[in-house]
């Protein structure tokens, strides 16, 4: 059976795992959850998912894997080659580092969830707007020096990383709630040299199936 990724279109976790599939040349189905309309709550799809989130990767084998990290770990020891993650053992704790930074410390206080407790507790469209903003730029501004540090064109290195399938999504989102990036050079070039390679192109929200208008 082929690979099966639950995902929606502008989620960024679910994101991150099509430019690593994208980036180890492999095809998978698209299943459409959307998030907003709460099809995550759905009995089958808890069935599939306990945590109610995306993304959820259905292996060829018929196993379940969930959180974006994990998958993506998974496709490196399984699809070794492109690797995701450096030889040397300090070079790839400092991409997962950068990772971390992205999936652990920035994304979970600006997701859905998130935004709709924020709602539920009357904090209006601006207020929810600062909230996103300040946790961006609190992580882009740890994370601008070691780009600028080691990165040779992509975030870590001359080719694409765990870092980078965990940075362009966040600088999608960036764009979502108004945050320049101006301050922060490295993050933009890296965005940008990802953007003319075809893997992130084909991940990118606006080119998935259940994509709609803004």
């Amino acid at each position: 059976m082929p690979l099966v990724l639950h995902s929606y279109w502008r989620a960024t976790a679910p994101y991150r795992v099509r430019i690593g599939l994208n980036l180890k040349g492999l095809a998978y189905d698209y299943a459409p959850v959307h998030l907003v309309k709460g099809v995550q709550h759905s009995d089958e799809y808890r069935a599939l998912n306990a945590q109610e989130l995306v993304p959820s990767l259905v292996t060829e084998d018929g196993h379940t894997l969930t959180q974006s990290l994990a998958i993506l770990e998974w496709l490196e020891e399984v699809h070794p080659v492109p690797p995701l993650l450096p030889a040397d053992a300090h070079d790839r704790a400092v991409v997962r580092a950068m990772a971390g930074i992205v999936a652990c410390d920035i994304h979970p206080l600006n997701n859905l969830r998130i935004q709709q407790q924020l709602t539920a507790l009357g904090v209006d469209d601006a207020g929810r707007e600062a909230w996103s903003q300040r946790w961006i730029n609190d992580g882009f501004r740890a994370l601008e020096p070691m780009v600028a540090r080691h990165g040779q064109g992509f975030a870590f290195g001359a080719a694409p990383t765990l870092a980078d399938c965990c940075l362009i999504p966040q600088v999608y989102s960036a764009h979502r709630y108004g945050v320049a990036l101006d301050p922060y050079p490295a993050i933009a070039a890296a965005a940008a040299r990802a953007a003319e390679h075809p893997a992130f192109a084909a991940a990118h929200p606006d080119r998935q199936p259940d994509a709609t208008p803004a």
